[in-house]
């Protein structure tokens, strides 16, 4: 199924967004990771498209082809991203919807649904996927990304930028050479010396500069009240076997609503690109979903 493409200005930015089968009653949105964009949803947001969901994948501000902030330091943050997705909410008439969110998607997802930053989407969200995503991340894990993400390079051709993405997204697990070649040319912009890069604004990183403890958010997952599936890469650096230990005591994992999966072949984070990590999300939503 086809997916197509819409702009919206939520908290006075432009946001891109793709939608997959649009009219259809239940209603996803799939967040994509830090330095990342929507377009790396597009395997599960076809998948569940033709199993009569509509899927929803944004480009974070700063990514893709959403705008870029012009306020780095108060806008590339966890709070102002819910702010987005609330207007999102509000703008496309979503009373209620599924979230999966990878790593950065899925603490902006936790931080959304626990309702605290944005009162306005308490009890919206009515189940949560955080792939390869926990309240709590291994600062290593964060300096390895702050080092490439906040310099992103640049290559004089896009097949040695693919080149570059294959090697640093290792950890994803198994993707086709053409799903590769999309990764690429979904996430590729020139510059002005005709080289190749990043698709993102490079100040994004900002994020753990001015807000050092952004991803320490026990309080949202602690307050969480509907279904979470994790999903943990079983080579992954950022979510801990002692975190996912600790998640499992407090919060959903007290209260039963919680299920952990690990994704063997994959670090950080599982792609969502095949039959094994597409089935996951999909029993989730077809059952504790709608628990």
């Amino acid at each position: 199924m086809s997916h197509t493409s819409h702009y919206l200005t939520c908290a006075g930015r432009e946001i891109h967004y793709t939608e997959w089968g649009a009219g259809n009653a239940e209603t996803v949105i799939a967040w994509h990771g830090l330095a990342r964009t929507g377009r790396d949803m597009d395997e599960l947001a076809g998948h569940l498209s033709r199993r009569g969901l509509r899927v929803i994948c944004p480009d974070t501000i700063g990514r893709g082809l959403s705008q870029w902030s012009p306020d780095p330091r108060n806008e590339y943050c966890l709070a102002f991203y819910a702010r987005l997705a609330r207007e999102l909410f509000d703008q496309l008439g979503i009373a209620r919807a599924h979230w999966v969110g990878t790593s950065m998607g899925g603490a902006i997802g936790m931080v959304c649904a626990s309702g605290l930053a944005e009162p306005a989407l308490k009890r919206r969200i009515q189940s949560l996927v955080l792939n390869d995503n926990a309240p709590q991340l291994a600062q290593a894990a964060i300096e390895r990304i702050k080092a490439y993400a906040g310099n992103p390079p640049a290559f004089a051709t896009v097949l040695e930028l693919e080149a570059f993405f294959r090697q640093v997204y290792k950890p994803y697990g198994w993707l086709s050479d053409a799903q590769w070649r999309r990764l690429t040319e979904t996430s590729t912009r020139r510059l002005p010396d005709g080289r190749v890069t990043p698709h993102y604004d490079p100040a994004m990183v900002q994020q753990f500069i001015h807000h050092p403890d952004d991803y320490l958010i026990w309080q949202h997952y602690d307050a969480l009240e509907m279904p979470v599936l994790c999903l943990r890469g079983a080579e992954s650096d950022l979510v801990r076997p002692e975190t996912i230990a600790e998640m499992q005591r407090r919060g959903p994992g007290l209260r039963g609503t919680l299920r952990v999966v690990e994704v063997p072949g994959c670090g950080h984070a599982p792609a969502l690109n095949v039959p094994a990590h597409l089935e996951l999300v999909t029993d989730f939503l077809a059952v504790g979903g709608h628990g």
